[in-house]
């Protein structure tokens, strides 16, 4: 873990119609670490998520990527600088394969303009083939849970646990450097929560990843947090 704060929020404020949810947060994230997001529900922890990645804007306070001000920037803006995020609800495209998923994640971010990919020019042919091999490398991640004969299986035959890794994998096809994680072992039976709880120590250790993380089962908390985070109504009330 690095000393140097990669995400850092600073008086971080969001309210909706009187209703304050976010209050004067204050976070640091350092490069290469794990950080975790504890409260109960209804406590505004995927708003902050929503914040981070510019869905909300923020009344006031600075969300800051390496130094540099995110707030004001479009989501797709901020998913180009390094921050990718999964949902509580997953948002897979269940009538595509595992690997057309994970390709279709990079999309917005091919340089060829949809006129060149659709007369298959030269440079839309080597881009096509660049998004085949970083799709097979991100799967490859997953090992024979998304691997071989799965590529080609459709989104939903999967089972929930391997939903959940598709959905991990999409947000590894931007190449981001921060990952969100928002409750990532939900709905999980306990086999399951511990295969998650090894991956997303994984993601830390052979992908390189900063990852905060949004979950409830303090089980998975306590195997993952470099530190955890409380909240309650949106107010920091606890870090350690």
């Amino acid at each position: 873990m690095s000393d140097a704060a990669l995400l850092e929020l600073r008086g971080l404020d969001k309210s909706f119609g009187g209703l304050r949810v976010i209050a004067e947060l204050d976070l640091v994230v350092h490069e290469h670490e794990i950080v975790s997001v504890i409260a109960p529900n209804g406590a505004g922890k995927t708003t902050l998520f929503n914040l981070i990645t510019g869905l909300y804007r923020p009344d006031s306070g600075e969300i800051l990527l390496d130094g540099r001000n995110l707030v004001g920037l479009a989501p797709h803006k901020i998913t180009d600088l390094g921050i990718a995020r999964t949902f509580q609800t997953l948002r897979l495209f269940l009538n595509m394969t595992v690997k057309e998923n994970v390709m279709a994640a990079q999309y917005g971010q091919t340089k060829v303009g949809v006129l060149r990919s659709m007369v298959r020019t030269p440079g839309a042919r080597r881009e096509e083939k660049e998004i085949h091999r970083l799709a097979e490398e991100k799967l490859a991640f997953f090992g024979d849970r998304l691997m071989g004969y799965r590529w080609d299986q459709f989104a939903y035959s999967l089972s929930y646990a391997n939903r959940r890794r598709l959905e991990i994998a999409r947000a590894m096809a931007t190449e981001p450097r921060v990952l969100l994680l928002d409750e990532p072992a939900a709905g999980m039976n306990p086999r399951e929560t511990h295969e998650i709880t090894e991956l997303i120590g994984k993601l830390r250790e052979d992908g390189g990843y900063t990852i905060l993380v949004i979950e409830h089962d303090m089980h998975v908390v306590e195997g993952i947090s470099d530190r955890v985070v409380a909240l309650d109504h949106g107010v920091k009330i606890a870090e350690g």
